[in-house]
């Protein structure tokens, strides 16, 4: 049969192995197969891309990120568009928009207008609502005026103007209505993170038991590790349902605390950029959420207390960290900016694997783990 493209002669990272001499192959947005050495020629693609040997990775997914290049996701489709722009040339081939603490009518309309987006560009996977339903001690970058404990009628709103399109959304859930809350977005299918929390561990049992299933970015604006308080992070190390996030950037945590955190939820750690603005751009003064920023050699802290507010990385650095100072093996670094992002907001049938019938993304990195091209639905960019 025909095909579109065949990517060949690559270092094929999938499924958590290596395979020596792979080509995929892409037709109509899709992996259309796989194998190794020269069989690929049988197939006469239009288009034939020689990988030389490089590592060749599914597209990197972002299921926690709020802009880049300089824009915001929260300032509307022009923004959005910049943002995404620079993040796909590192790699991020799908994303969830993330969005900061608001009031809930401009939430509410900033979730529906990348419902719409999403609707009419399937490289963006949705929303996620970071706010407001946070623990004002743990708000982290959030305006704490606009920080407020759930109710029903706020939770409809959102899911309303949201039309099937918020993705996930981050709560503390000991405010009061905290863990309904949960049930009724978890009912919504929509993915419940717990963070920005004063929770101990026997409220994030109670909040996975009641359908949360991710941590945000584990041991950030949350109780840490006591030996007599185990806290949020030990619930989700001995929860098999739940997916930790964390920012690989050397800053928001240690690279040996991240060592102890995949060790201890092997295939459950999900890397995220929480990326702000100033991702991919020069340091400098910037906003997020109406907040000031002052982002020095590469670190964004709030201007008022020092708070660090979102990161500068990109996915592929995130990897690279993963790699070079964490010490993970390679398939299970692409596995965590992959498949498990993808898994853990349900659509690992579609992205995150370079097996046949998923969306033809891929990205080429080079022996440092640098990007060197990157294809979206088969075509590259």
């Amino acid at each position: 049969m025909a095909v579109d493209r065949v990517i060949h002669s690559a270092r094929l990272v999938d499924e958590g192995r290596v395979t020596e001499h792979a080509w995929v192959a892409f037709h109509d947005g899709l992996v259309a197969g796989l194998g190794t050495g020269d069989d690929w020629r049988e197939l006469s693609p239009r288009e034939a891309d020689d990988a030389g040997e490089a590592w060749l990775t599914p597209g990197f997914i972002d299921i926690h990120g709020h802009g880049g290049g300089g824009a915001a996701y929260d300032d509307g489709p022009d923004a959005i568009a910049e943002a995404r722009a620079l993040h796909r040339t590192h790699g991020t081939t799908r994303a969830v928009l993330s969005l900061v603490t608001a009031s809930i009518d401009d939430l509410a309309a900033r979730a529906a207008m990348v419902g719409e987006l999403s609707a009419a560009d399937a490289t963006i996977l949705g929303s996620h609502l970071e706010g407001p339903f946070l623990d004002v001690g743990h708000k982290g970058a959030h305006t704490p005026a606009l920080l407020r404990a759930p109710d029903a009628a706020s939770i409809d709103h959102l899911l309303e103007a949201g039309a099937g399109s918020i993705r996930q959304i981050t709560l503390a859930p000991e405010l009061p209505g905290g863990l309904d809350a949960v049930r009724r977005f978890a009912t919504a299918g929509v993915a419940v993170a717990v963070g920005h929390t004063d929770a101990d561990q026997a409220m994030t049992h109670a909040a996975f038991d009641a359908g949360a299933t991710i941590l945000t970015h584990a041991f950030n604006a949350m109780r840490g590790i006591h030996h007599r308080a185990p806290g949020p992070v030990v619930a989700a190390l001995s929860d098999d349902r739940v997916t930790l996030e964390v920012v690989a950037d050397g800053t928001h945590v240690h690279p040996d605390v991240i060592r102890l955190l995949a060790g201890g939820a092997p295939g459950r750690v999900a890397l995220i950029t929480d990326a702000m603005a100033a991702a991919g751009a020069p340091d400098g003064a910037y906003t997020l959420g109406g907040l000031e920023v002052s982002v020095v050699d590469g670190v964004a802290r709030l201007v008022s207390d020092g708070t660090i507010a979102g990161s500068t990385l990109t996915q592929d650095a995130a990897v690279r960290l993963m790699v070079h100072e964490v010490g993970m093996p390679l398939p299970d670094a692409v596995a965590a900016a992959t498949a498990v992002p993808a898994a853990a907001i349900g659509v690992a049938d579609r992205f995150g694997s370079l097996t046949p019938g998923h969306a033809a993304d891929a990205v080429l990195l080079d022996e440092r783990l640098t990007v060197q091209r990157v294809w979206v639905d088969g075509a590259p960019i």
